[in-house]
């Protein structure tokens, strides 16, 4: 009967889909595709009894199988795209995408861009306006292949000095490429979202052309206009963009003061505290102790000899001069209970000292104001470096004894 050919299919329909399922999970390629297959050719035999629309899965199942098969070809995946595309109005742009993302990733520029070019004079009633936010990242993509063509020609311009700037017909090309990437980066950047390759790019172009206060303005909005989701790459495009202006220390810092709140582990943190230590006000001196405290809570942090050796230099000008002890003891109190642990293990100074005797060095001058004279980093790297004759830490020693009542008012 009708209603037990539907139920029978409906179940070997789910059946294959569960199978298809388990292959990729185990990456089994092939094994994925023939059941794809398998997939396809049951929808297409139903469907003269019942209607099944092109499905999804269908292009989103092929798309991951070709990625990863072994025998894919570039002729098979565009082949596919293609179908795909014709297969709904609703997707069309996507599957567009997907198609130009694997172009580029095969290095294929110039089909790409003729795969966009397309896709941006596309048309369907409708289904246009509805698509609005795909068309707009059709632009954009389209955009920034102009960008690529711009900066090779910048290239080929600057390496061939003053007679290459003399080819009037090559810098005509190379600012049409300005102006139509300009033109769609421009707008993708107005839509609040996630843009850091469009704006690092159209910032570029600014930049190149001496146009300084756009510049400025489009890294202003990026960063700071509240509708935009919260991004810690837009500070730091901010901040780069400052020091390369030459901008006051006041507005890299507040550049750098948002970008700490937002990421205390970002690895611009070593400049900021730089400049802080560097600064009159104690005000700043003291968020610079904090900043590099913060940004040592991080495994990622656990090894790098420029924090340590920022945090090491800091603390000892503070107990040399006995003043602010208490915002080393206020960083101390909420840490006393595992970066003992978590840093200055003996299994870590044995590490350490193999491996980087400069980072060992750094650790163990904070090791032993933290820990006082008889924490076990301090005490074994001291020793080994002692045992080896080197000055240094026979001066590091004497300058953690004769300081060990720092470390008893520290602790509490």
């Amino acid at each position: 009967s009708s209603h037990e050919h539907k139920l029978n299919f409906r179940k070997s329909k789910e059946a294959c889909l569960s199978y298809i399922q388990d292959a990729l999970l185990q990456k089994q390629w092939k094994r994925a595709a023939e059941f794809l297959t398998c997939y396809v050719e049951s929808l297409e035999k139903d469907y003269s009894r019942e209607h099944v629309g092109p499905s999804e899965m269908i292009w989103r199942i092929g798309t991951e199988i070709l990625w990863h098969h072994s025998q894919s070809s570039m002729k098979e995946f565009n082949c596919f795209m293609e179908q795909m595309k014709t297969l709904g109005v609703k997707r069309y742009l996507k599957v567009c995408l997907e198609h130009v993302f694997h172009l580029l990733c095969n290095g294929q520029i110039d089909e790409a861009y003729q795969n966009l070019s397309l896709a941006e004079s596309w048309r369907f009633g409708e289904q246009t306006a509805i698509q609005d936010k795909e068309m707009k990242l059709i632009e954009a993509y389209r955009g920034l292949l102009d960008y690529y063509s711009w900066s090779k020609q910048k290239n080929i311009l600057l390496e061939n000095g003053e007679d290459g700037f003399s080819d009037l017909a090559v810098e005509q090309e190379m600012h049409s490429y300005f102006r139509k990437a300009a033109v769609n980066l421009k707008e993708i950047i107005k839509i609040p979202g996630v843009w850091d390759v469009f704006v690092k790019c159209y910032v570029d172009l600014l930049e190149f052309y001496g146009d300084h206060n756009e510049a400025r303005q489009v890294l202003n909005e990026y960063a700071y206009n509240s509708k935009f989701p919260a991004n810690p790459n837009a500070h730091v495009y901010l901040y780069q963009f400052l020091k390369r202006q030459g901008e006051s220390k006041k507005s890299l810092i507040s550049a750098l003061k948002i970008l700490h709140d937002i990421v205390p582990s970002h690895e611009l943190m070593i400049d900021f505290n730089t400049m802080l230590q560097k600064s009159k006000k104690r005000k700043k001196r003291r968020l610079g102790l904090e900043v590099i405290f913060a940004a040592l809570d991080y495994a990622g942090w656990k090894e790098n000899a420029k924090a340590w050796s920022c945090l090491a230099r800091q603390v000892k000008q503070i107990v040399i001069s006995e003043k602010h002890l208490d915002w080393i003891k206020q960083e101390w109190n909420s840490r006393k209970d595992w970066w003992p642990a978590f840093h200055f293990s003996r299994y870590l100074a044995k590490r350490n000292w193999q491996e980087n005797k400069s980072l060992s060095y750094e650790k163990a001058l904070v090791a032993g104001i933290l820990l006082g004279k008889d924490c076990k980093y301090f005490k074994y790297v001291s020793h080994q470096g002692c045992k080896a004759q080197l000055k240094r830490f026979r001066m590091l020693k004497k300058f953690v004894n004769r300081h060990n009542p720092v470390y008893l008012r520290i602790s509490g």
